[in-house]
C-alpha cells in the first residue's frame, strides 16, 4: 500500500485543513493509501518527525483554522541534516513513497529543488496573498479579504464618529489582492498596493478631498507598498526562514505623515496575523477540500514535481516551474479602475 507524507509550509492560512482532510479521505476511499503528517513543515521532513493521519484524526477538521500539522519557515536546505540524501533515507525508513507539501512560493521553491535533487514531491498552493501566477485562487484569500473588509468597516464607523482618517494595513508583500478587494469592498477612499507606488502628495491629496466633503477618510495600505522615492518595501523586523525580509510598519509610517501634511487627526491599524487566523470562509473550506481530493489523485498517478491549481472552475495539475518565481500581481488595468474612484 502507497504510503505518502503531508506536510505544511510558510505562514498558516484558512483552509490547510480542509486541504489535508480531503488528501486522507479521498486518498483512503478511493485508492487505498495511507498518510502521515510532518511536524512543523519542512523540520519534520528533514528529521522525520511524523503523527499518523487517518480518517478519525481528520474527521470534522475542515471547519478548524490553523493546521493540525503545525507549520514553520524552515528550508530544508538551511540545515547540515537538510541534504536530499539524508531526506530519502528518513522517507525510507517510515515507508513514505512520497511527500505532499503545502504551501507558497517559498514552500515551492523548495519543493522544485528536492524534485530536482530526486525527491518525489507534489504541491498544493497556499497564500492568502493570493500571489501564485499557476493557480486563479489560493485558498485562504477569501477568508482574509472578509476579515480585512469587515475591519475596514469597523473603522469606518469609528473614523466617522471623530472625523478622523483611518489607514488600515493589511498583508500583501508583492501583490496588493487583499487590499484591492478589501478596500473596493469596504468603500474605501485610497488603496495603496505594491504594483503602483503613489506619492504622498497624491495621497494627501485624496484624504483632503475626502475631508472637504465632511467625511472620515479611509486608506487601506498593504504592506509592501512603496513612495516613488523608496528602493524596497519597509522593514525593520529581520528576515524570516526563507531569507525574505519580514515587512509590516508601513501603516504606521503613512499616518502621522497624512496627519502632518493634511492636519486632518490620522490613526493607524495594523491587521496582521487576525487575517491568517480563525474558521475559513465556506469558500476556502471547498477550495481546500478539492485541492486535497486532486493531490491524492495527483499522487496516485505518481505524477512528481506537478502542483494542483484552479483555473476558471476547474481543478488542474501545473509544473513547479509554472508557479515557482512568477508572482501574480494585480493587473494595472484593474487597479486605474479602482484609482479613478478614489479621494
Amino acid at each position: 500500500m502507497a504510503r505518502f507524507g503531508i506536510l505544511t509550509s510558510g505562514g498558516d492560512c484558512p483552509g490547510l485543513n480542509a486541504v489535508i482532510r480531503g488528501t486522507v479521505l479521498q486518498g483512503e476511499m478511493v485508492h487505498g493509501q495511507e498518510f502521515v503528517g510532518y511536524r512543523g513543515g519542512y523540520r519534520g521532513l528533514v528529521y522525520g518527525d511524523v503523527m499518523p493521519l487517518e480518517r478519525s484524526v481528520v474527521r470534522g477538521i475542515s471547519q478548524q483554522g490553523g493546521t493540525i500539522l503545525g507549520t514553520s519557515r524552515f528550508g530544508p536546505y538551511t540545515e547540515p541534516d537538510g541534504t536530499p540524501q539524508n531526506i530519502l533515507a528518513r522517507m525510507a525508513g517510515l515507508d513514505v513513497d512520497g511527500v505532499i507539501a503545502i504551501g507558497g512560493d517559498g514552500t515551492m521553491a523548495a519543493a522544485n529543488r528536492l524534485l530536482e535533487d530526486g525527491v518525489p514531491i507534489v504541491g498544493v498552493p497556499k497564500t492568502i496573498d493570493n500571489d501564485l501566477e499557476a493557480t486563479d485562487y489560493t485558498f485562504g484569500f477569501n477568508t482574509a479579504v472578509e476579515i480585512a473588509t469587515e475591519a475596514v468597516d469597523r473603522l469606518r464607523t469609528t473614523g466617522n464618529s471623530h472625523q478622523r482618517c483611518m489607514v488600515l494595513e493589511v498583508m500583501g508583500r508583492h501583490a496588493g489582492w487583499i487590499a484591492m478587494y478589501a478596500g473596493i469592498a469596504g468603500g474605501a477612499h485610497a488603496i495603496l498596493i505594491p504594483e503602483q507606488p503613489e506619492s504622498l502628495e497624491q495621497i494627501c491629496t485624496w484624504v483632503a478631498s475626502v475631508r472637504d466633503r465632511g467625511r472620515a477618510p479611509m486608506v487601506v495600505v498593504a504592506e509592501g507598498f512603496t513612495f516613488p522615492d523608496m528602493d524596497q518595501a519597509h522593514s525593520h523586523k529581520g528576515l524570516d526562514g526563507f531569507n525574505r525580509p519580514r515587512l509590516g510598519g508601513i501603516g504606521e509610517i503613512l499616518a502621522p505623515l497624512i496627519e502632518e501634511r493634511t492636519g486632518v487627526e490620522t490613526r493607524a491599524t495594523v491587521l496582521g496575523h487576525i487575517q491568517r487566523g480563525g474558521v475559513p470562509s465556506a469558500w476556502d473550506r471547498v477550495l481546500g477540500s478539492r485541492f486535497g481530493q486532486a493531490v491524492s489523485d495527483l499522487v496516485a498517478d505518481g505524477d512528481w514535481g506537478k502542483m494542483v491549481a484552479l483555473r476558471g472552475r476547474d481543478i488542474v495539475r501545473v509544473p513547479f516551474s509554472d508557479a515557482v518565481g512568477h508572482t501574480k500581481t494585480v493587473p494595472l488595468d484593474q487597479y486605474r479602475g479602482a484609482r479613478a474612484t478614489f479621494g
